[in-house]
């Protein structure tokens, strides 16, 4: 059985780009545990519910949705198992059920045998579900959110799936906003080469976002994080958003963070695709994090 296809294709509720990472999350979630504790990686509900909730906050859609639906679902994709104290089987996605019946997941058997006799296959399913689900500049956070090593999965090569990242968009991103941050205005340069600026996808390329330049944006690494997060965004007339749930008290975070509320984009330059209003909403609907802060208002005199 190939368990990196069975990753590869979990079923999911699918329409118009909309996310619903909830099983991704839940299988890194156990691949993280059972790279600790390959012997004891049963997951009861009551245990790992809030450790869930956390997860489908800070990375799955910007909706409200329980972690009993992946914790119940995930079964029908042959590589979990469910029982309670009654038997075999999910009660269903009923919180209150769950957790009366003491609920218990775990990884199907056939897969944990498959990653005792391969312990390399674990980094190759989270490599796909990563690549699958997320953009690059959160694998390594989330990683670290479910225990996962983020070396052995980096060490792993991308998966080469019917559609694959276009090597160009870079150079003509970072060129069409004149090597500087579209939010900020950093364009730092070693030699001849700019260090720290990244060609941002706004539209994430696992959810059929193009590799190209009206796709696109040269940010620095920082903001391309923070756009990812869904901690910034872009709004009408091109303007930068940033999300109420942002909480940042320094200096740094008022100036490099706060402060962009407002402002319009830097860029691109003339002649130039700005980033296409199809991407902008789907960025809006499925990352951005709630309402958006108001802009700064003109300093006390």
């Amino acid at each position: 059985m190939d368990w990196v296809d069975r990753a590869a294709r979990l079923r999911q509720w699918s329409r118009d780009g909309v996310r619903a990472p909830h099983k991704p999350l839940l299988f890194l979630y156990a691949l993280g545990r059972h790279q600790r504790d390959p012997g004891g990686s049963e997951l009861p509900y009551s245990a790992v519910e809030d450790d869930l909730k956390r997860l489908l906050a800070e990375y799955g859609p910007v909706r409200a949705t329980s972690p009993a639906y992946p914790f119940h679902h995930l079964v029908g994709d042959g590589v979990w198992e469910v029982r309670t104290d009654r038997g075999p089987g999910s009660p269903g996605t009923r919180v209150g059920e769950l957790r009366a019946t003491r609920a218990v997941g775990r990884l199907a058997p056939g897969l944990r045998d498959a990653l005792r006799r391969d312990p390399a296959l674990l980094g190759r399913i989270a490599r796909t579900l990563l690549d699958s689900h997320f953009p690059p500049s959160l694998h390594a956070d989330l990683c670290a959110a479910v225990g996962l090593e983020p070396g052995e999965v980096a060490a792993v090569p991308a998966p080469g799936g019917p559609r694959r990242r276009g090597t160009r968009m870079r150079e003509a991103v970072l060129t069409a906003y004149e090597y500087r941050c579209a939010f900020c205005g950093y364009d730092g340069m070693i030699g001849a080469l700019p260090v720290g600026l990244e060609a941002a996808h706004v539209r994430w390329w696992a959810y059929g976002g193009p590799d190209d330049v009206d796709n696109g944006l040269c940010l620095c690494s920082l903001h391309h994080k923070l756009l990812d997060q869904g901690v910034l965004g872009i709004g009408d007339g091109h303007r930068i958003l940033v999300s109420q749930r942002f909480v940042g008290r320094g200096r740094a975070a008022r100036e490099q963070v706060l402060a962009l509320a407002g402002r319009p984009l830097l860029g691109p330059q003339p002649g130039a695709a700005p980033v296409a209003e199809p991407h902008l909403r789907w960025h809006a609907g499925q990352v951005f994090q709630g309402a958006a802060r108001p802009a700064p208002g003109p300093p006390a005199s």
